[in-house]
């Protein structure tokens, strides 16, 4: 039996589902682990516990705006392998979600109260840039990975050096959307220029700011 081709009234609800899904409590992971769980948790300061889930919120927040910004253009995408690949990333990032919920929750915190906000706007960013071209969309993919990865670059310099558990979860997010960018301009995305990249970084820096004290 054929499987049965997906209207655009389907693709909408899904992305409804997966966007009630990624901002409710408890996001579901896809099975993995958290990298947290081979490291012991250790003593910290209140400071220290309000600072690294500060940080953490802001991570967390960042993996909502992932999810809404692949969602947003496997919605556009005009290539059905270049859709496949922004849903089978989503896919990969929701375990980044529930790490970051899940480590949270250990810090006796929450998600960002902004993130509706958040997922709305990179939804729209996502969904623009794909029905411009694949290529922008990819592009733009490239160039979102290389801003998450310096904000967990900094991060791992700026949590406290004893959250281990933290520290391993960080680690790992990196790792993996250093490989989401190169995956990106492998499959054929447009660099963009540098004007654009720092333009994409002022706007992250307003998006941490905010995520991180609410």
């Amino acid at each position: 039996m054929s499987e049965r081709k997906l209207t655009g009234l389907d693709r909408l609800l899904l992305q409804a589902d997966r966007a009630l899904r990624t901002l409710s409590p408890g996001a579901p992971g896809y099975g993995r682990p958290s990298p947290a769980r081979a490291e012991e948790e250790t003593e910290m300061s209140d400071a220290e516990r309000r600072h690294a889930a500060g940080l953490m919120r802001v991570n967390h927040s960042g993996e909502v705006c992932a999810q809404a910004l692949y969602q947003g253009q496997a919605l556009t995408a005009k290539l059905p392998e270049v859709r496949g690949e922004m849903e089978r990333a989503a896919d990969e990032e929701i375990d980044h979600l529930a790490w970051c919920e899940q480590r949270l929750r250990e810090l006796d915190s929450h998600p960002s109260l902004l993130n509706p906000l958040w997922y709305g706007l990179s939804f729209g960013l996502g969904a623009a840039a794909g029905k411009v071209s694949d290529r922008i969309s990819l592009g733009f993919v490239a160039a979102t990975e290389e801003q998450v990865c310096k904000h967990l670059e900094s991060h791992l310099q700026r949590l406290p050096a004893q959250d281990r558990r933290s520290r391993a979860v960080v680690e790992q997010m990196q790792i993996e959307e250093q490989e989401h960018g190169h995956a990106a301009l492998e499959a054929g995305g447009a660099r963009f220029p540098a004007p654009l990249k720092g333009l994409m970084s002022l706007v992250s820096k307003v998006m941490t700011s905010a995520s991180y004290r609410i």
